[in-house]
């Protein structure tokens, strides 16, 4: 799966979600639906969001250079980032605008807003499993927030349908209460958003302060290393995300009579060893350290993320 393709994806979800932001706001004010059209403004923060991803990951796509060593994959994290606070905005927008249409006299429902929030969900459904398997599958993070970010549209239009519905239902038994279903509904969209939102950013958030990967895949790295027998001890390894890619530092003992060749020949090995084991690792800085059969092995074996020995 090529990068062309994952930049095909980010041209439909910006297109898309213009369309729908046409749509939603122009029927949500002419059929007077407060979470239509708070679904609508949440749509039009899309379109920025959609424009961040697509630059971002143009950014992201350009090699090493003098200025960026380790690349520029942290440019997608950053508007993964950027995407959750415009999706929290939204959600604040949403719950604020929904909240205030409950001390107002409901509107009536109409047909076509139910139909436009309908095809909305089941539109932003297919794009969310359509950005999502590419997003996973080439590790993006752009592309993940924008799949996400549509998997918001679809809690948004599930609600939406859900609250015009319900006012269309009292209006057609004459059960008043139920014509606020859909500033209710506006109201447990917000929640639902603003929740996923605070998850992105989080995320986003840890990986621009180059948080450790996971203890399993340091653990993974260290089995890959150890198979390597001239390998006597992991001094310290550490890796971290670095965008769509990943990067790891290794100190190592080996035995200390062997040549520079020879410890070149090893490091290399390793980098190969990995990085053709796990298609996201990108780079792989080995250091080796001299290991002396006759000072024993009474140094920790293994140690990791951070910890090392006086070597």
């Amino acid at each position: 799966m090529s990068k062309t393709t994952s930049m095909l994806a980010i041209w439909i979800s910006l297109i898309s979600n213009i369309v729908l932001t046409a749509i939603k706001i122009i029927i949500g004010m002419l059929f007077n639906s407060q979470v239509l059209i708070a679904d609508g403004i949440h749509n039009a923060g899309d379109v920025i969001a959609s424009a961040t991803a697509y630059s971002s990951m143009r950014v992201s796509s350009k090699p090493a250079d003098a200025d960026h060593p380790y690349g520029h994959g942290k440019a997608e994290v950053l508007s993964a980032f950027i995407v959750a606070i415009i999706l929290g905005g939204a959600a604040i927008y949403m719950g604020y605008h929904s909240i205030h249409a409950l001390f107002e006299p409901p509107g009536s429902a109409h047909i076509i807003a139910f139909i436009a929030a309908v095809i909305s969900l089941i539109w932003k459904q297919v794009l969310y499993i359509y950005t999502i398997r590419i997003g996973r599958k080439m590790n993006s993070k752009g592309l993940i927030a924008t799949a996400y970010d549509h998997l918001a549209d679809v809690y948004a239009s599930i609600a939406a349908s859900i609250g015009i519905g319900l006012a269309l239902i009292g209006e057609h038994y004459g059960v008043g209460i139920l014509a606020y279903g859909d500033p209710v509904a506006g109201i447990v969209v917000s929640f639902l958003v603003l929740k996923l939102a605070y998850g992105m950013g989080r995320e986003s958030f840890d990986v621009l302060m180059e948080r450790s990967v996971s203890t399993e895949h340091i653990e993974q790295y260290a089995a890959l290393i150890r198979s390597v027998p001239e390998i006597k001890r992991i001094d310290r390894l550490r890796a971290r995300e670095h965008g769509h890619y990943i990067l790891i530092d290794a100190r190592l003992a080996v035995s200390g009579k062997l040549t520079i060749q020879e410890g070149h020949d090893i490091a290399r090995r390793i980098k190969m060893k990995i990085k053709e084991a796990y298609s996201d690792v990108d780079e792989v800085l080995v250091h080796l350290n001299p290991w002396y059969e006759d000072k024993g092995e009474a140094k920790q074996k293994g140690l990791f993320q951070g910890q090392k020995t006086k070597e």
